[in-house]
Protein backbone atom coordinates (compact mmCIF):
# COMPACT_ATOMS: atom_id res chain seq x y z
CA UNK A 1 0.00 0.00 0.00
CA UNK A 2 2.53 2.56 1.12
CA UNK A 3 4.91 1.64 -1.69
CA UNK A 4 2.14 2.24 -4.23
CA UNK A 5 1.46 5.68 -2.72
CA UNK A 6 5.15 6.57 -2.79
CA UNK A 7 5.36 5.62 -6.48
CA UNK A 8 2.19 7.60 -7.14
CA UNK A 9 3.61 10.74 -5.56
CA UNK A 10 6.96 10.28 -7.32
CA UNK A 11 5.08 10.54 -10.61
CA UNK A 12 3.06 13.53 -9.38
CA UNK A 13 6.26 15.40 -8.41
CA UNK A 14 7.01 15.79 -12.12
CA UNK A 15 3.92 17.98 -12.43
CA UNK A 16 3.83 19.57 -8.96
CA UNK A 17 7.50 20.33 -8.35
CA UNK A 18 6.80 21.86 -4.94
CA UNK A 19 6.21 18.30 -3.66
CA UNK A 20 9.98 17.84 -3.94
CA UNK A 21 10.48 20.39 -1.15
CA UNK A 22 9.26 18.06 1.61
CA UNK A 23 9.56 14.47 2.74
CA UNK A 24 6.12 13.03 2.10
CA UNK A 25 5.06 10.59 4.79
CA UNK A 26 2.04 8.34 5.15
CA UNK A 27 0.50 7.12 8.38
CA UNK A 28 -2.28 4.68 9.23
CA UNK A 29 -5.22 6.70 10.65
CA UNK A 30 -6.23 5.80 14.19
CA UNK A 31 -9.86 5.52 13.10
CA UNK A 32 -10.69 3.06 10.29
CA UNK A 33 -13.31 5.38 8.78
CA UNK A 34 -10.52 7.83 7.92
CA UNK A 35 -9.11 5.46 5.32
CA UNK A 36 -6.17 3.11 5.01
CA UNK A 37 -3.40 5.74 4.79
CA UNK A 38 -3.20 9.48 5.28
CA UNK A 39 -0.70 12.25 4.52
CA UNK A 40 -0.37 15.77 5.92
CA UNK A 41 1.69 16.98 2.92
CA UNK A 42 -0.83 19.69 2.01
CA UNK A 43 -0.79 21.12 5.52
CA UNK A 44 3.03 21.29 5.53
CA UNK A 45 3.14 22.99 2.11
CA UNK A 46 0.25 25.43 2.69
CA UNK A 47 2.30 28.09 4.48
CA UNK A 48 5.08 28.05 1.90
CA UNK A 49 2.60 28.24 -0.98
CA UNK A 50 0.51 30.87 0.86
CA UNK A 51 -2.65 28.90 0.24
CA UNK A 52 -5.22 27.16 2.41
CA UNK A 53 -4.30 23.51 3.15
CA UNK A 54 -7.60 22.29 1.64
CA UNK A 55 -6.80 24.10 -1.64
CA UNK A 56 -3.32 22.55 -1.78
CA UNK A 57 -4.82 19.13 -1.00
CA UNK A 58 -7.36 19.53 -3.80
CA UNK A 59 -4.62 20.42 -6.30
CA UNK A 60 -2.53 17.42 -5.25
CA UNK A 61 -5.48 15.05 -5.60
CA UNK A 62 -6.42 16.41 -9.02
CA UNK A 63 -2.89 15.59 -10.23
CA UNK A 64 -2.71 12.08 -8.79
CA UNK A 65 -3.13 9.55 -11.57
CA UNK A 66 -4.12 6.56 -9.47
CA UNK A 67 -5.51 3.25 -10.62
CA UNK A 68 -9.23 2.94 -9.83
CA UNK A 69 -8.77 -0.80 -9.41
CA UNK A 70 -6.32 -0.13 -6.58
CA UNK A 71 -7.60 3.02 -4.86
CA UNK A 72 -11.34 3.32 -4.26
CA UNK A 73 -11.33 7.01 -3.31
CA UNK A 74 -9.17 9.89 -2.05
CA UNK A 75 -10.76 12.32 0.41
CA UNK A 76 -9.76 15.64 1.99
CA UNK A 77 -10.39 15.48 5.72
CA UNK A 78 -10.23 17.93 8.63
CA UNK A 79 -7.74 20.80 8.25
CA UNK A 80 -6.20 19.31 5.07
CA UNK A 81 -5.33 15.65 5.49
CA UNK A 82 -5.44 13.56 2.32
CA UNK A 83 -6.95 10.15 3.11
CA UNK A 84 -6.63 7.13 0.82
CA UNK A 85 -9.09 4.22 0.67
CA UNK A 86 -7.85 1.09 -1.10
CA UNK A 87 -10.05 -1.40 -2.97
CA UNK A 88 -10.58 -4.45 -0.69
CA UNK A 89 -9.59 -6.92 -3.42
CA UNK A 90 -6.24 -5.10 -3.85
CA UNK A 91 -5.41 -5.74 -0.20
CA UNK A 92 -5.33 -9.49 -0.83
CA UNK A 93 -2.18 -9.08 -2.93
CA UNK A 94 -0.18 -9.04 0.27
CA UNK A 95 -0.87 -12.75 0.71
CA UNK A 96 0.73 -13.49 -2.67
CA UNK A 97 3.78 -11.43 -1.70
CA UNK A 98 4.13 -13.26 1.62
CA UNK A 99 3.78 -16.66 -0.09
CA UNK A 100 6.52 -15.63 -2.51
CA UNK A 101 8.98 -14.18 -0.01
CA UNK A 102 8.20 -16.47 2.96
CA UNK A 103 10.92 -16.07 5.63
CA UNK A 104 12.25 -13.02 3.77
CA UNK A 105 8.98 -11.10 3.91
CA UNK A 106 9.72 -7.87 5.80
CA UNK A 107 13.36 -7.73 4.78
CA UNK A 108 14.71 -4.71 2.95
CA UNK A 109 17.82 -4.01 0.87
CA UNK A 110 17.81 -0.32 1.71
CA UNK A 111 21.20 -0.51 3.45
CA UNK A 112 22.70 -3.36 1.43
CA UNK A 113 26.46 -2.99 1.10
CA UNK A 114 26.79 -1.09 4.39
CA UNK A 115 28.54 -2.39 7.49
CA UNK A 116 27.37 -1.88 11.06
CA UNK A 117 28.86 -2.76 14.41
CA UNK A 118 26.78 -3.19 17.52
CA UNK A 119 28.86 -3.04 20.69
CA UNK A 120 26.93 -4.33 23.68
CA UNK A 121 27.20 -6.15 27.01
CA UNK A 122 30.87 -5.09 27.34
CA UNK A 123 30.98 -6.07 31.02
CA UNK A 124 34.43 -6.59 32.50
CA UNK A 125 34.99 -10.24 33.47
CA UNK A 126 34.54 -9.73 37.22
CA UNK A 127 31.39 -11.80 37.74
CA UNK A 128 28.33 -13.43 36.16
CA UNK A 129 26.04 -11.39 33.93
CA UNK A 130 23.21 -9.80 35.89
CA UNK A 131 19.67 -8.88 34.83
CA UNK A 132 20.96 -5.37 34.06
CA UNK A 133 23.44 -6.86 31.62
CA UNK A 134 20.56 -9.01 30.33
CA UNK A 135 18.56 -6.06 29.05
CA UNK A 136 21.68 -4.68 27.40
CA UNK A 137 22.49 -8.06 25.84
CA UNK A 138 19.03 -8.81 24.49
CA UNK A 139 18.35 -5.33 23.13
CA UNK A 140 21.82 -5.13 21.57
CA UNK A 141 21.42 -8.47 19.81
CA UNK A 142 17.91 -7.59 18.63
CA UNK A 143 19.10 -4.25 17.25
CA UNK A 144 21.70 -6.28 15.34
CA UNK A 145 18.93 -8.54 14.01
CA UNK A 146 16.84 -5.56 12.89
CA UNK A 147 19.78 -3.96 11.11
CA UNK A 148 20.42 -7.24 9.27
CA UNK A 149 16.77 -7.26 8.20
CA UNK A 150 17.20 -3.90 6.45
CA UNK A 151 20.38 -4.87 4.61
CA UNK A 152 23.32 -4.13 6.91
CA UNK A 153 26.17 -6.56 7.37
CA UNK A 154 26.37 -6.60 11.17
CA UNK A 155 29.22 -7.42 13.54
CA UNK A 156 28.50 -7.89 17.23
CA UNK A 157 31.37 -6.90 19.51
CA UNK A 158 32.05 -7.20 23.23
CA UNK A 159 34.58 -4.67 24.58
CA UNK A 160 36.21 -5.40 27.94
CA UNK A 161 39.09 -4.50 30.18
CA UNK A 162 41.02 -7.22 32.01
CA UNK A 163 43.35 -4.76 33.73
CA UNK A 164 42.89 -2.05 36.35
CA UNK A 165 41.68 -2.01 39.96
CA UNK A 166 38.53 -4.10 39.38
CA UNK A 167 40.55 -6.98 38.04
CA UNK A 168 43.21 -6.64 40.78
CA UNK A 169 40.46 -6.88 43.39
CA UNK A 170 38.99 -9.87 41.55
CA UNK A 171 42.32 -11.70 41.65
CA UNK A 172 42.81 -10.89 45.31
CA UNK A 173 39.26 -12.01 46.12
CA UNK A 174 40.04 -15.44 44.66
CA UNK A 175 43.42 -15.52 46.43
CA UNK A 176 41.84 -14.87 49.83
CA UNK A 177 39.14 -17.52 49.28
CA UNK A 178 41.88 -19.96 48.22
CA UNK A 179 43.79 -19.28 51.43
CA UNK A 180 40.58 -19.78 53.43
CA UNK A 181 40.25 -23.27 51.96
CA UNK A 182 43.78 -23.96 53.20
CA UNK A 183 42.86 -22.60 56.65
CA UNK A 184 45.26 -19.72 56.12
CA UNK A 185 42.57 -17.12 55.67
CA UNK A 186 42.54 -13.54 56.84
CA UNK A 187 39.74 -10.96 56.99
CA UNK A 188 37.81 -10.70 53.71
CA UNK A 189 37.24 -7.01 52.80
CA UNK A 190 33.61 -5.90 52.36
CA UNK A 191 34.34 -4.23 49.02
CA UNK A 192 35.75 -7.44 47.52
CA UNK A 193 33.71 -9.78 45.29
CA UNK A 194 31.37 -11.70 47.55
CA UNK A 195 29.68 -14.12 45.15
CA UNK A 196 29.71 -17.88 45.47
CA UNK A 197 31.47 -18.03 42.09
CA UNK A 198 34.66 -16.68 43.72
CA UNK A 199 34.71 -19.64 46.11
CA UNK A 200 34.10 -22.04 43.23
CA UNK A 201 37.08 -20.66 41.28
CA UNK A 202 39.26 -20.86 44.41
CA UNK A 203 38.20 -24.48 44.99
CA UNK A 204 39.19 -25.44 41.44
CA UNK A 205 42.63 -23.86 41.95
CA UNK A 206 43.07 -25.75 45.21
CA UNK A 207 42.10 -28.99 43.49
CA UNK A 208 44.57 -28.37 40.64
CA UNK A 209 47.51 -26.85 42.51
CA UNK A 210 47.07 -27.91 46.12
CA UNK A 211 48.87 -25.47 48.43
CA UNK A 212 51.54 -24.52 45.88
CA UNK A 213 49.94 -21.10 45.23
CA UNK A 214 50.26 -19.81 48.78
CA UNK A 215 52.92 -17.30 47.75
CA UNK A 216 51.34 -16.55 44.35
CA UNK A 217 50.63 -12.91 43.49
CA UNK A 218 46.93 -11.98 43.16
CA UNK A 219 47.48 -10.83 39.57
CA UNK A 220 49.09 -14.09 38.54
CA UNK A 221 47.24 -17.40 38.40
CA UNK A 222 44.39 -16.14 40.59
CA UNK A 223 43.37 -13.32 38.25
CA UNK A 224 44.02 -15.43 35.15
CA UNK A 225 41.89 -18.30 36.41
CA UNK A 226 39.10 -15.94 37.45
CA UNK A 227 39.04 -14.20 34.07
CA UNK A 228 39.03 -17.52 32.19
CA UNK A 229 36.25 -19.05 34.32
CA UNK A 230 34.08 -15.95 34.32
CA UNK A 231 34.39 -15.40 30.58
CA UNK A 232 33.49 -19.04 29.94
CA UNK A 233 30.44 -18.49 32.15
CA UNK A 234 29.52 -15.25 30.33
CA UNK A 235 29.75 -16.89 26.89
CA UNK A 236 27.64 -19.81 28.10
CA UNK A 237 25.03 -17.43 29.52
CA UNK A 238 24.85 -15.47 26.26
CA UNK A 239 24.57 -18.70 24.30
CA UNK A 240 21.55 -19.70 26.40
CA UNK A 241 19.69 -16.61 25.19
CA UNK A 242 20.85 -17.10 21.57
CA UNK A 243 23.57 -14.43 21.46
CA UNK A 244 26.86 -15.00 19.69
CA UNK A 245 29.53 -12.31 19.53
CA UNK A 246 31.76 -12.04 16.49
CA UNK A 247 34.54 -10.20 18.35
CA UNK A 248 35.82 -9.77 21.88
CA UNK A 249 38.02 -6.67 22.03
CA UNK A 250 40.36 -6.24 24.99
CA UNK A 251 41.09 -2.66 26.02
CA UNK A 252 44.62 -3.75 26.93
CA UNK A 253 45.41 -4.16 23.21
CA UNK A 254 45.11 -0.38 22.84
CA UNK A 255 48.10 0.01 25.19
CA UNK A 256 50.11 -2.83 23.69
CA UNK A 257 49.69 -1.43 20.16
CA UNK A 258 50.78 2.04 21.23
CA UNK A 259 47.40 3.55 20.35
CA UNK A 260 47.02 5.29 23.71
CA UNK A 261 50.40 7.00 23.44
CA UNK A 262 49.75 7.94 19.82
CA UNK A 263 46.39 9.43 20.75
CA UNK A 264 47.93 11.50 23.54
CA UNK A 265 50.55 12.78 21.10
CA UNK A 266 47.86 13.64 18.55
CA UNK A 267 45.84 15.64 21.08
CA UNK A 268 48.98 17.51 22.14
CA UNK A 269 50.01 18.15 18.53
CA UNK A 270 46.59 19.65 17.76
CA UNK A 271 46.66 21.73 20.97
CA UNK A 272 43.58 19.90 22.18
CA UNK A 273 45.13 18.93 25.52
CA UNK A 274 47.15 20.54 28.28
CA UNK A 275 48.77 19.65 31.61
CA UNK A 276 47.55 20.99 34.92
CA UNK A 277 47.99 19.81 38.52
CA UNK A 278 50.02 16.87 37.25
CA UNK A 279 47.16 15.60 35.05
CA UNK A 280 46.46 15.80 31.31
CA UNK A 281 43.22 17.55 30.37
CA UNK A 282 41.20 17.47 27.16
CA UNK A 283 39.93 20.90 26.02
CA UNK A 284 36.31 19.80 25.88
CA UNK A 285 35.08 23.31 26.70
CA UNK A 286 36.47 24.38 23.32
CA UNK A 287 34.75 21.43 21.66
CA UNK A 288 31.22 22.33 22.69
CA UNK A 289 31.02 20.54 26.05
CA UNK A 290 30.58 22.28 29.38
CA UNK A 291 34.00 21.73 30.93
CA UNK A 292 37.46 20.33 30.28
CA UNK A 293 37.97 16.77 31.51
CA UNK A 294 40.96 14.77 32.72
CA UNK A 295 42.17 12.09 30.29
CA UNK A 296 45.27 11.08 32.29
CA UNK A 297 45.23 11.32 36.09
CA UNK A 298 48.14 12.71 38.08
CA UNK A 299 48.93 9.06 38.95
CA UNK A 300 49.61 8.44 35.25
CA UNK A 301 46.49 6.26 34.84
CA UNK A 302 44.18 7.20 31.95
CA UNK A 303 40.50 7.89 32.62
CA UNK A 304 37.91 5.98 30.57
CA UNK A 305 37.80 8.77 27.95
CA UNK A 306 41.23 8.08 26.46
CA UNK A 307 40.91 4.33 25.74
CA UNK A 308 37.28 4.80 24.67
CA UNK A 309 38.30 7.36 22.06
CA UNK A 310 41.15 5.12 20.90
CA UNK A 311 38.80 2.13 20.72
CA UNK A 312 36.28 3.99 18.58
CA UNK A 313 39.05 5.05 16.21
CA UNK A 314 39.61 1.33 15.55
CA UNK A 315 35.94 1.06 14.57
CA UNK A 316 36.37 3.82 12.00
CA UNK A 317 39.53 2.13 10.73
CA UNK A 318 37.60 -1.11 10.31
CA UNK A 319 35.27 0.62 7.87
CA UNK A 320 31.92 0.62 9.68
CA UNK A 321 29.22 2.88 8.27
CA UNK A 322 27.23 2.72 11.50
CA UNK A 323 28.45 2.11 15.04
CA UNK A 324 25.92 1.37 17.80
CA UNK A 325 26.98 1.66 21.45
CA UNK A 326 24.51 0.33 24.01
CA UNK A 327 25.02 1.54 27.59
CA UNK A 328 23.16 1.64 30.88
CA UNK A 329 21.85 4.96 32.16
CA UNK A 330 24.96 5.42 34.35
CA UNK A 331 26.80 6.34 31.11
CA UNK A 332 24.40 9.16 30.26
CA UNK A 333 26.76 11.96 31.22
CA UNK A 334 30.01 10.42 29.97
CA UNK A 335 29.71 9.38 26.32
CA UNK A 336 29.43 13.00 24.98
CA UNK A 337 33.10 13.52 25.96
CA UNK A 338 34.15 10.58 23.77
CA UNK A 339 32.10 11.82 20.81
CA UNK A 340 33.54 15.33 21.18
CA UNK A 341 37.10 13.95 21.22
CA UNK A 342 36.48 11.93 18.07
CA UNK A 343 34.88 14.87 16.29
CA UNK A 344 37.87 17.08 17.18
CA UNK A 345 40.15 14.53 15.50
CA UNK A 346 38.13 14.75 12.30
CA UNK A 347 36.02 11.61 12.64
CA UNK A 348 32.37 11.66 11.66
CA UNK A 349 30.73 11.22 15.07
CA UNK A 350 27.32 11.12 13.34
CA UNK A 351 28.13 7.53 12.41
CA UNK A 352 28.04 6.63 16.10
CA UNK A 353 24.63 6.10 17.69
CA UNK A 354 24.62 5.79 21.48
CA UNK A 355 21.62 3.97 22.96
CA UNK A 356 20.99 4.35 26.68
CA UNK A 357 18.76 1.85 28.46
CA UNK A 358 17.15 2.28 31.86
CA UNK A 359 17.43 -0.15 34.73
CA UNK A 360 15.50 -3.35 35.38
CA UNK A 361 13.52 -4.31 38.47
CA UNK A 362 12.53 -7.95 38.96
CA UNK A 363 9.07 -8.36 40.47
CA UNK A 364 7.63 -11.55 41.93
CA UNK A 365 4.18 -11.79 43.52
CA UNK A 366 3.97 -8.01 43.51
CA UNK A 367 7.24 -7.47 45.38
CA UNK A 368 10.72 -6.41 44.30
CA UNK A 369 13.19 -9.32 44.29
CA UNK A 370 16.31 -8.00 46.01
CA UNK A 371 18.73 -10.87 46.46
CA UNK A 372 20.26 -13.60 44.36
CA UNK A 373 20.31 -17.26 45.36
CA UNK A 374 24.10 -16.94 45.05
CA UNK A 375 24.02 -14.53 48.01
CA UNK A 376 25.45 -11.64 46.08
CA UNK A 377 23.77 -8.27 45.68
CA UNK A 378 22.32 -8.98 42.25
CA UNK A 379 20.17 -11.44 40.31
CA UNK A 380 22.08 -13.28 37.61
CA UNK A 381 20.86 -13.59 34.06
CA UNK A 382 21.24 -17.37 34.38
CA UNK A 383 18.93 -17.41 37.40
CA UNK A 384 16.32 -15.44 35.48
CA UNK A 385 16.63 -17.74 32.46
CA UNK A 386 16.29 -20.80 34.72
CA UNK A 387 13.12 -19.29 36.16
CA UNK A 388 11.23 -18.27 32.99
CA UNK A 389 13.13 -19.56 29.93
CA UNK A 390 15.10 -17.81 27.20
CA UNK A 391 12.08 -16.90 25.04
CA UNK A 392 10.45 -14.98 27.88
CA UNK A 393 13.74 -13.34 28.84
CA UNK A 394 14.27 -12.08 25.31
CA UNK A 395 10.69 -10.95 24.77
CA UNK A 396 10.27 -9.17 28.10
CA UNK A 397 13.55 -7.26 27.72
CA UNK A 398 12.43 -6.14 24.26
CA UNK A 399 8.83 -5.23 24.96
CA UNK A 400 9.36 -1.81 26.55
CA UNK A 401 11.18 1.21 25.17
CA UNK A 402 14.74 1.27 26.50
CA UNK A 403 14.09 4.85 27.65
CA UNK A 404 11.66 3.43 30.24
CA UNK A 405 12.46 1.66 33.49
CA UNK A 406 11.52 -2.01 33.09
CA UNK A 407 9.57 -3.99 35.68
CA UNK A 408 10.14 -7.65 34.82
CA UNK A 409 7.19 -9.45 36.43
CA UNK A 410 8.12 -13.09 36.97
CA UNK A 411 4.55 -13.93 37.98
CA UNK A 412 3.25 -12.80 34.58
CA UNK A 413 6.25 -14.29 32.76
CA UNK A 414 5.42 -17.80 34.04
CA UNK A 415 1.71 -17.69 33.23
CA UNK A 416 0.33 -19.91 30.47
CA UNK A 417 -2.40 -17.42 29.59
CA UNK A 418 -3.15 -14.43 27.37
CA UNK A 419 -1.83 -12.20 30.15
CA UNK A 420 1.67 -13.35 29.17
CA UNK A 421 2.45 -11.80 25.75
CA UNK A 422 4.97 -14.52 24.89
CA UNK A 423 2.38 -17.24 25.46
CA UNK A 424 -0.19 -15.15 23.56
CA UNK A 425 2.00 -14.89 20.45
CA UNK A 426 3.36 -18.42 20.52
CA UNK A 427 -0.17 -19.74 21.04
CA UNK A 428 -1.35 -17.79 17.96
CA UNK A 429 1.41 -19.41 15.89
CA UNK A 430 0.72 -22.89 17.28
CA UNK A 431 -3.03 -22.40 16.82
CA UNK A 432 -2.54 -21.74 13.12
CA UNK A 433 -0.45 -24.91 12.84
CA UNK A 434 -3.30 -26.80 14.50
CA UNK A 435 -5.81 -25.25 12.09
CA UNK A 436 -3.67 -26.28 9.12
CA UNK A 437 -3.48 -29.86 10.40
CA UNK A 438 -7.26 -29.99 10.80
CA UNK A 439 -8.00 -28.47 7.40
CA UNK A 440 -5.59 -30.88 5.74
CA UNK A 441 -7.54 -33.77 7.27
CA UNK A 442 -10.66 -32.24 5.72
CA UNK A 443 -8.98 -32.17 2.32
CA UNK A 444 -8.60 -28.39 2.32
CA UNK A 445 -5.40 -26.60 1.20
CA UNK A 446 -4.39 -22.98 0.81
CA UNK A 447 -5.15 -21.42 -2.58
CA UNK A 448 -4.34 -18.02 -4.08
CA UNK A 449 -7.07 -18.23 -6.73
CA UNK A 450 -10.06 -16.80 -4.85
CA UNK A 451 -8.53 -14.29 -2.45
CA UNK A 452 -11.06 -11.65 -3.55
CA UNK A 453 -13.58 -13.52 -1.37
CA UNK A 454 -11.79 -12.12 1.71
CA UNK A 455 -14.08 -9.13 2.10
CA UNK A 456 -15.30 -9.27 5.70
CA UNK A 457 -13.99 -6.52 8.04
CA UNK A 458 -12.05 -9.06 10.15
CA UNK A 459 -10.30 -10.33 7.01
CA UNK A 460 -9.60 -6.88 5.63
CA UNK A 461 -8.19 -5.65 8.96
CA UNK A 462 -5.77 -8.58 9.00
CA UNK A 463 -4.70 -7.95 5.41
CA UNK A 464 -4.03 -4.29 6.11
CA UNK A 465 -1.99 -5.21 9.18
CA UNK A 466 0.13 -7.60 7.12
CA UNK A 467 0.89 -4.73 4.72
CA UNK A 468 2.37 -2.77 7.63
CA UNK A 469 5.02 -5.33 8.61
CA UNK A 470 7.85 -4.30 6.22
CA UNK A 471 7.36 -0.63 7.10
CA UNK A 472 7.31 -1.41 10.81
CA UNK A 473 10.53 -3.42 10.55
CA UNK A 474 12.25 -0.62 8.62
CA UNK A 475 11.06 2.10 11.01
CA UNK A 476 11.96 0.02 14.09
CA UNK A 477 15.44 -0.72 12.72
CA UNK A 478 16.20 2.85 11.64
CA UNK A 479 15.15 4.11 15.08
CA UNK A 480 16.65 1.18 17.06
CA UNK A 481 13.29 0.57 18.78
CA UNK A 482 12.91 -3.15 19.44
CA UNK A 483 9.67 -2.70 21.39
CA UNK A 484 7.82 -1.63 18.24
CA UNK A 485 8.15 -5.16 16.85
CA UNK A 486 6.47 -6.56 19.97
CA UNK A 487 3.63 -4.02 19.66
CA UNK A 488 3.09 -4.97 16.01
CA UNK A 489 3.06 -8.71 16.74
CA UNK A 490 0.59 -8.39 19.61
CA UNK A 491 -1.76 -6.34 17.44
CA UNK A 492 -1.46 -8.87 14.61
CA UNK A 493 -2.19 -11.79 16.95
CA UNK A 494 -5.20 -9.97 18.39
CA UNK A 495 -6.61 -9.36 14.89
CA UNK A 496 -6.05 -13.01 13.99
CA UNK A 497 -7.89 -14.33 17.05
CA UNK A 498 -10.80 -12.00 16.20
CA UNK A 499 -10.77 -13.20 12.59
CA UNK A 500 -10.80 -16.87 13.60
CA UNK A 501 -13.71 -16.26 15.98
CA UNK A 502 -15.80 -14.50 13.33
CA UNK A 503 -14.72 -16.27 10.11
CA UNK A 504 -15.13 -20.03 10.03
CA UNK A 505 -12.76 -22.06 7.89
CA UNK A 506 -13.99 -25.62 8.27
CA UNK A 507 -17.67 -25.55 7.30
CA UNK A 508 -17.31 -22.63 4.88
CA UNK A 509 -17.71 -23.00 1.12
CA UNK A 510 -14.53 -24.63 -0.28
CA UNK A 511 -13.18 -21.63 -2.22
CA UNK A 512 -13.72 -19.29 0.73
CA UNK A 513 -12.20 -21.81 3.14
CA UNK A 514 -9.07 -22.12 0.98
CA UNK A 515 -8.72 -18.32 0.78
CA UNK A 516 -9.01 -18.12 4.58
CA UNK A 517 -6.40 -20.85 4.98
CA UNK A 518 -4.06 -18.75 2.79
CA UNK A 519 -4.68 -15.76 5.04
CA UNK A 520 -3.91 -17.86 8.12
CA UNK A 521 -0.65 -19.12 6.54
CA UNK A 522 0.35 -15.52 5.73
CA UNK A 523 -0.32 -14.43 9.32
CA UNK A 524 1.69 -17.36 10.65
CA UNK A 525 4.62 -16.46 8.39
CA UNK A 526 4.67 -12.87 9.64
CA UNK A 527 4.35 -13.97 13.29
CA UNK A 528 7.30 -16.31 12.80
CA UNK A 529 9.37 -13.65 11.02
CA UNK A 530 8.68 -11.07 13.72
CA UNK A 531 9.49 -13.49 16.53
CA UNK A 532 12.74 -14.44 14.76
CA UNK A 533 13.80 -10.77 14.79
CA UNK A 534 13.27 -10.79 18.56
CA UNK A 535 15.14 -14.10 18.90
CA UNK A 536 12.01 -15.88 20.18
CA UNK A 537 10.95 -19.34 19.02
CA UNK A 538 7.69 -20.01 17.14
CA UNK A 539 6.42 -23.45 18.21
CA UNK A 540 3.97 -25.49 16.11
CA UNK A 541 2.51 -27.16 19.21
CA UNK A 542 1.98 -26.00 22.77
Amino acid sequence: MKNYLLQLFDETKKKLTYLNDIDITFTVPAQKEHGDYSTNAAMILAKKLKQKPQAVAAEIISNLEFDNEIIEKVVIAGPGFINFYFIPSYNTNIIKEIFEKKENFGRSKKYAGKKAMVEFVSANPTGPLTVGHGRNAVVGDTVGNMLEWIGYEVDREYYFNNAGRQMRVLGDSVRLRYLELLNRGSEFPEDYYQGEYIKEIAAKLKEEFGDSLVEENAEGKFKQAAEKEIFADIIKTLDRIKIKMKNFYNEHVLYEDGRIENLLSEFKKRSLSYESEGAVWLKLSELGNQADKVIVKSSGEPTYRLPDIAYHITKFERGYDLMIDLFGSDHNATYPDVLAGLKALGYDSEKIKVLIHQFVTIMDKGEVVKMSTRKANYITLDELTDEVGSDVVRYFFNMRSITSHLNFDIDVAKKQSDENPVFYLQYAHARISSILRMTKEEGLESSLENLSLLSKPEEQNLLKKLFEFPDDVLYSAENYETHRITIYLEELASLFHRFYTECRIIGSEKKLAEARISLAVAVQTVLRNGLSILGVSAPDKM
